[in-house]
């Protein structure tokens, strides 16, 4: 039974997947109202998206301890009031519970082992949450370290990129520990506009990335109409006025076409970390022997796309 939780209406199109009978929940919490007796709140992973989710945490009156594998990026929070430690370790050790936003399933496994890491910061009571976007093996084996050190463990990825983070309008996808999950909501009502609680873990990263495949594979299809509509001697912006008025109107061609336009590719979310998720989620398929011939396609021209562009660029460059 998949149990989300939401503040208000959520868009409710991640029902379509075949996860059992989602039925939504309303939460009445303000964020102008989170901090009653609050749990100390760590922060592992200072980057595009970590360092909003930690300053909105501690706008909202919780007290942060960061990490970050390049101390530098910690500066600014830690300017902002966050309390900086010299290991996973040190923050888990301050925390009762840990986020942690990482870049890949690489990263997020290395930061948890080690005499520095996560795990070796664990005892009872204790929860980590990785917000990370990993694949459902490294979940599974993030949470057996957890837990065998004695803590719990959720896993949330998100949906949304750098603006949501900032606005606090994220979308967690979460499973694992139940009880950790009820703790962090007051803190994932800070940093979004809904949650879900989809059951046992691996679920939040099955989610996440059959969400980022479609995410992707939109965009190859969008990036594709806007230049055939250029050669084709017709306007791209009346191309996407046009687009924003049909049945395929969506939120992201409106946000990212305007930027695609002007050849404006400023990072939200990192090309080469779309591409990932396209070969994870592939990965998944192979798994499950589900055909994936659109996603597969676009994985491709994802890795064409990081042999000739910049890294750095957002994902529909």
């Amino acid at each position: 039974l998949i149990l989300p939780r939401q503040r208000r209406s959520c868009v409710n199109s991640l029902t379509s997947l075949h996860f059992a009978s989602l039925q939504p929940h309303i939460s009445t919490s303000s964020k102008d109202n989170e901090v009653g007796n609050t749990p100390t709140t760590g922060f592992i992973g200072m980057g595009i998206m970590g360092f909003p989710m930690a300053l909105n945490l501690l706008k909202a009156g919780y007290q942060v301890t960061v990490w970050n594998r390049t101390a530098d990026k910690c500066d600014a929070i830690v300017e902002a009031g966050a309390v900086y430690a010299k290991s996973a370790r040190e923050v888990v050790e301050a925390s009762d519970v840990t986020f942690a936003m990482l870049s890949d399933p690489e990263a997020a496994l290395a930061v948890v082992r080690g005499d520095q890491g996560v795990a070796a910061g664990m005892s009872a009571g204790k929860g980590y949450v990785d917000v990370s976007t990993v694949d459902a093996a490294t979940a599974a084996e993030i949470a057996r370290k957890v837990e065998n050190a004695g803590g719990s463990y959720l896993e949330a990825p998100v949906s949304g990129s750098k603006k949501p983070a900032q606005d606090g309008l994220l979308v967690f996808l979460t499973a694992g520990d139940e009880a950790l999950y009820a703790k962090a909501v007051p803190m994932l009502d800070v940093m979004g506009k809904a949650h879900f609680y989809l059951g046992g873990v691996g679920n939040g990263a099955k989610m996440k990335l059959v969400v980022n495949m479609v995410m992707g594979s939109m965009m190859v299809a969008f990036a594709e109409g806007l230049e055939l509509g250029s050669k084709s001697g017709l306007d791209q912006n009346t191309l996407l006025e046009v687009i924003s008025l049909g049945a395929i109107a969506s939120p992201m061609f409106a946000l990212k076409g305007p930027s695609m336009i002007k050849g404006d590719f400023s990072t939200a979310f990192p090309l080469k970390h779309q591409q990932k998720d396209l070969r994870l989620a592939l990965e998944l398929g192979e798994e499950l022997k589900q055909t994936l011939p659109v996603a597969g396609a676009s994985n491709e021209l994802y890795k064409s796309a990081q042999t000739n562009s910049n890294l750095g660029w957002d994902f529909f460059g």
